[in-house]
């Protein structure tokens, strides 16, 4: 039965590569095979387990039980990204990025490709890679309108934002399992990974700036202004992104889960965004209407522009490997190639790579098992690391590369053809760097 499960994650995971070609929708194969492998190993009455890190093994489990903690550890993701995706629609209803917008004076896509690289950079170390994913293509799609450009500014925004989370313990939902687990220290993480990281950000921006897709200048067509300005737009734009900033300390202050004080920052967004609108407060109220500009609440009217596909691309994805791991097959094969490959620098350069097919939180979490090193050791800085920057070689690969795929509708081999070489030579350049710092500096 577990080569049938096998079967359907692989048969699946094609079928989402297809989208295109097969005119279905990714979402479809994610939630079947999600649904499916879980009913097989219900009525195949398959054995399932827990990964205990402390004692790196198996401990057998309840379905009912390992379902809940999986859809719980799911369910955090997904309530973070939507508090996050709706508070970037309410400064975006008040017309906010048009503020940032205003402070992009070039037109040289070569430089707006260091701009944008170097805010994806920035960001996603601060407010971690998926929200500033979703902040900064929200402003590309303001300042690039010709669609097949910003889609290669929407790749290097991908390969940026997960270097810019890999060096931080708040960056990226690996890098924080590791800060969690007492794998890693703050400034240690840093010293060990942000040289890396930028050399994985510099060698594919840099590379392509030569490309013939950014050369030239883009065409800013003429807008009407008043269309574009709103009085409290920048208001709520620093506003906003305050509140998106203030998750982090709330979590470092309350040892809660970072959604916790997303619903807090979202709430007090919403709350002067209300205000703004001068519309009664309601969230909780909220009517299916056709058409959202004829609720006067930006906060309805935000919560309608969500990307639910999206939401459920990642419910179903994450379960489905949540069922791979809850079988063992993720932790054998992690030990398994431990056992077989002895050299760790390696073994964790490969994990790197798998993470771009499969989701690097379950990777992570059987690294966490498959090594017994003291908290700061090399090696979990590397996996940090790699977990981080690996997924940015199929769009898929990464939270942020499934949030962009769905706000910019990025084919899967599109993708692969144009952007996936930029991220391994940025992977491996930073790799070879780190293993530098490594043995000769730090």
């Amino acid at each position: 039965m577990e080569s049938i499960i096998i079967f359907l994650f692989i048969f699946g995971y094609l079928a989402i590569t297809l989208e295109h070609t097969l005119k279905v929708d990714k979402l479809i194969p994610a939630l079947a095979m999600m649904a499916l492998m879980w009913a097989i190993i219900s009525f195949s009455h398959l054995p399932v387990f827990d990964v205990n890190i402390e004692l790196k093994e198996l401990e057998p489990s309840h379905i009912d039980e390992i379902l809940l903690h999986h859809l719980g550890k799911t369910a955090e993701i997904i309530i973070f990204l939507l508090g996050a995706m709706t508070i970037v629609e309410i400064i975006d209803y008040f017309n906010g990025f048009y503020t940032i917008k205003n402070f992009i004076k070039t037109r040289s896509k070569k430089g707006l490709l260091w701009i944008f690289s170097i805010l994806a950079f920035t960001l996603s170390a601060i407010i971690d890679n998926l929200t500033a994913t979703i902040v900064l293509i929200t402003i590309l799609q303001k300042v690039v309108i010709k669609r097949d450009t910003r889609l290669w500014f929407a790749g290097l925004i991908i390969v940026a934002a997960n270097a810019g989370g890999a060096w931080s313990p708040i960056g990226d939902v690996t890098t924080t399992m590791l800060w969690i687990g007492d794998k890693v220290t703050t400034l240690n993480l840093i010293s060990y990974v942000l040289i890396p990281s930028m050399v994985c950000l510099v060698v594919p921006v840099l590379t392509a700036s030569f490309l013939p897709a950014f050369q030239g200048d883009i065409v800013i067509p003429k807008e009407d202004n008043s269309s574009g300005y709103h009085k409290h737009g920048a208001s709520m734009l620093y506003l906003g992104l305050s509140a998106i900033i203030f998750v982090p300390v709330f979590k470092m202050f309350t040892h809660l889960p970072p959604y916790v004080g997303m619903m807090l920052s979202l709430a007090i967004v919403a709350t002067f965004a209300e205000i703004f609108s001068k519309s009664k407060i309601n969230i909780t109220s909220i009517d299916v209407i056709s058409d959202a500009h004829k609720t006067s609440s930006p906060v309805h009217s935000s919560l309608s522009k969500i990307e639910l596909p999206s939401i459920l691309f990642f419910l179903g994805i994450l379960l489905a490997v949540a069922a791979l791991e809850s079988l063992g097959l993720l932790f054998n094969f992690a030990e398994g190639l431990n056992s077989a490959i002895p050299n760790t620098d390696i073994v964790v350069s490969l994990l790197g790579i798998a993470s771009a097919v499969i989701d690097n939180v379950p990777l992570v979490a059987a690294s966490m098992g498959m090594f017994s090193m003291p908290i700061d050791d090399p090696i979990w800085h590397l996996i940090a690391y790699s977990a981080g920057t690996g997924g940015s070689m199929l769009v898929i690969g990464s939270a942020a590369g499934v949030v962009a795929m769905g706000m910019e509708k990025i084919d899967f081999f599109w993708f692969f053809k144009k952007i996936t070489w930029l991220a391994l030579a940025g992977f491996i350049s930073g790799f070879i760097t780190f293993i530098l710092m490594r043995d000769f500096i730090l």
